[in-house]
């Protein structure tokens, strides 16, 4: 699997496990279709920082980073390298 794949998944527990929200797919448009509201948005912001180490700051808040699983895995693989995106879901775990 692909770290791309493996980055999706965990994005995908976040919304399932840390939220409560059920996203249909990787592509599904978050904020069009109601998942995301201003509230859930920033929960989710706040369960990336916990998950992935990735803090937001005025200029990342577009809504196209965030608008489906898929645009936010690339937001965050833009910040995070890899080995530490493993060590962070470790040490969350541990």
């Amino acid at each position: 699997m692909s770290d791309v794949n493996q980055l999706r998944e965990r994005i995908a527990a976040v919304f399932s496990g840390g939220l409560q929200l059920d996203v249909p797919a990787s592509d599904t448009d978050l904020f069009e279709t109601g998942i995301l509201d201003s509230l859930a948005f920033v929960q989710l912001l706040v369960q990336l920082e916990e998950e992935f180490g990735v803090t937001t700051s005025v200029d990342d808040l577009e809504l196209d980073n965030f608008r489906s699983i898929d645009s936010i895995a690339a937001f965050i693989a833009s910040r995070v390298r890899p080995e530490r995106a493993t060590v962070v879901s470790i040490a969350a775990r541990g």
